[in-house]
C-alpha cells in the first residue's frame, strides 16, 4: 500500500488549546481513517510544521484523510496551508 503524508504549517494555537495536544489530535485524526506510520512536529524556517505520515489506497484517499486531519487541526490551530505527498521509491512526490 503506497505511503503519504500530510504536511501541515500550524500557526496560532487556540485559545484554551494545550500546544502539546495539537499533534497528538492530528494523529487520532489520521488514525481515525487509516493506519498511521508516523508523527512529527519540527521547526522549519521559522514555521512549526506538523507532519501526518499514512497508509492509502490511492491520492483521491489520500487526499480525502489529508483534508479530515487538516480540519481536525484548524480546531486546534491555524492551518494557513498544507501539502500532500506520496512515497514512490525513496522519493515523496506532491499530491496536492
Amino acid at each position: 500500500m503506497p505511503d503519504y503524508r500530510v504536511t501541515m504549517v500550524v500557526g496560532a494555537v487556540r485559545s484554551g488549546v494545550s500546544p502539546a495536544a495539537v499533534l497528538p489530535a492530528a494523529k487520532a485524526a489520521a488514525a481515525e481513517l487509516t493506519m498511521v506510520e508516523a508523527a512529527d512536529l519540527a521547526v522549519v524556517s521559522g514555521e512549526a510544521r506538523v507532519t501526518i505520515r499514512f497508509e492509502s489506497d490511492d491520492a483521491e484517499l489520500a487526499n480525502q484523510i489529508a483534508e479530515h486531519v487538516v480540519a481536525t487541526t484548524r480546531g486546534s490551530a491555524d492551518v494557513p496551508r498544507f501539502t500532500v505527498t506520496q512515497r514512490a521509491g525513496g522519493r515523496w512526490f506532491t499530491v496536492r
